[in-house]
């Protein structure tokens, strides 16, 4: 089909005003004037001159506040520059160039604590010191004791240490077998601890270990701290206590302990020792225990240096004195260790009923009141043979040194009488 009409370029309608633009382009380039040299070619053309400035930006207000702002952001960068320094300056090792000891005491404000530490030479700066620890907040944390501080150690580390309460460690060990008024004696010796002991704990009520402190502690605190050891190493120790025991509460427990903790130091004579004890109460036999007449005659003092027990002494009527009385003492004659309560929870399963020393430094036991005889005459044989090696050592010439009398510290063995009853006249222990 043939089309009639005017033929239109429709190509070239998007296009109209770039055209017209272009135009508009040519023609102002014919309207410059051509440049006369080659130099003037190269000159730009004239470039209108910038609006001027609004009355508003020029006003004092806003010139005063630009200021202000640009004060603010220059100190923010000062002081966050100051800052980073100050915070290396606080964590650097120092130049301490050997360990320290320092004492903080009780109620010793940051402030001083800080003077202290630059008189000392331990920091460079105190101030620095005050601000890092208020900044970590740690300045009502710091605790009071004494503090080895380590060579090159920074601010950082010594705030550490006083916030964690790492002191120097002491410690204070308490022998087996002690009575309370021998561990308050102990203690009160201790010049390390301060304060005053406000009351005494009752005799057993001590558990003797090894316990740590610091410089400043308490007695109070110490002695509290074996209490509490006491009563739970108490209840554990009867929560596993055998079934046939004839000890009816912890108390006597405890009670009983304390005797087999004073006969023997020997750790595997204890359970044997206190089967002993727990056979003669299931008998209904007295104990016969020399220290309990020691401890009637002598209380939480202890046996004075050289006293040797008599036969009079077992005639005492003291309500401690085993061979007077039936069953246990009134209360304990000392402070057992936890091997001496275990000791009587779970006792060796044996029918000993007697025990004598057997110059060893441990005992012979025996079932039998005739067998146990036997015993304290291989002991008397021993103390003969003591004595006479002892008096021949003093009949020595002067330049050779005596010898130790080797029967001084051991049990004394007495006649012994018939058996008629069932007491032991020479008692469990060969006494």
């Amino acid at each position: 089909m043939e089309l009639r009409g005017t033929m239109v370029d429709i190509r070239r309608e998007p296009y109209s005003d770039d055209a017209e633009s272009l135009s508009a382009r040519l023609s102002s380039s014919l309207n410059r004037a051509a440049p006369k040299s080659p130099s003037e070619a190269l000159q730009p053309e004239n470039v209108p001159p910038p609006p001027p400035r609004s009355r508003a930006v020029r006003h004092p207000v806003v010139v005063f506040f630009n200021f202000l702002l640009t004060v603010a952001v220059v100190g923010v960068v000062a002081l966050g520059g100051g800052m980073f320094a100050a915070k290396m300056q606080f964590e650097r090792d120092s130049a301490l160039d050997q360990a320290r000891t320092i004492n903080i005491q009780r109620g010793t404000g940051l402030t001083d604590i800080a003077d202290q530490l630059y008189e000392d030479g331990i920091i460079s700066s105190k101030w620095l010191f005050v601000a890092g620890v208020v900044l970590n907040r740690q300045q009502s944390s710091i605790k009071f004791g004494e503090y080895l501080i380590p060579a090159h150690a920074s601010m950082q580390n010594i705030m550490e240490a006083l916030v964690t309460g790492r002191g120097i460690l002491y410690e204070i060990g308490i022998p087996e077998g002690l009575t309370t008024q021998q561990i308050v004696a102990r203690l009160n010796a201790e010049d390390i601890l301060v304060g005053e002991i406000t009351a005494t704990p009752p005799e057993g009520a001590l558990l003797p270990e090894t316990y740590k402190f610091t410089r400043g502690d308490t007695r109070d605190s110490v002695l509290a701290r074996m209490q509490r050891e006491r009563d739970r190493i108490l209840a554990d120790v009867w929560a596993r206590r055998a079934p046939d025991l004839p000890v009816s509460t912890p108390e006597e427990l405890v009670i009983l302990a304390s005797v087999v903790e004073k006969e023997t130091a020997l750790a595997d004579e204890r359970t044997r020792v206190a089967a002993v004890f727990i056979n003669r109460l299931g008998l209904n036999m007295r104990l016969q225990s020399d220290p309990t007449v020691i401890y009637g005659l002598f209380g939480g003092a202890g046996k004075p240096p050289g006293f040797m027990l008599r036969r009079a002494d077992l005639e005492d009527a003291s309500p401690y004195n085993t061979y007077v009385i039936n069953g246990l003492p009134p209360g304990p004659i000392a402070n057992p260790g936890r091997a001496s309560l275990e000791a009587v929870a779970n006792p060796s399963r044996t029918r000993d009923l007697f025990f004598v020393a057997d110059g060893s430094g441990g005992h012979a036991f025996a079932e039998t009141y005739e067998e146990h005889l036997k015993n304290v005459a291989r002991w008397r044989d021993i103390q003969a043979n003591s004595g006479a090696a002892a008096a021949a050592e003093a009949a020595a010439p002067a330049e050779a040194a005596p010898a130790p009398d080797a029967a001084m510290d051991q049990p004394m063995a007495l006649t012994p009488a018939e058996p008629g009853d069932a007491a032991d006249p020479e008692g469990a222990a060969g006494q």
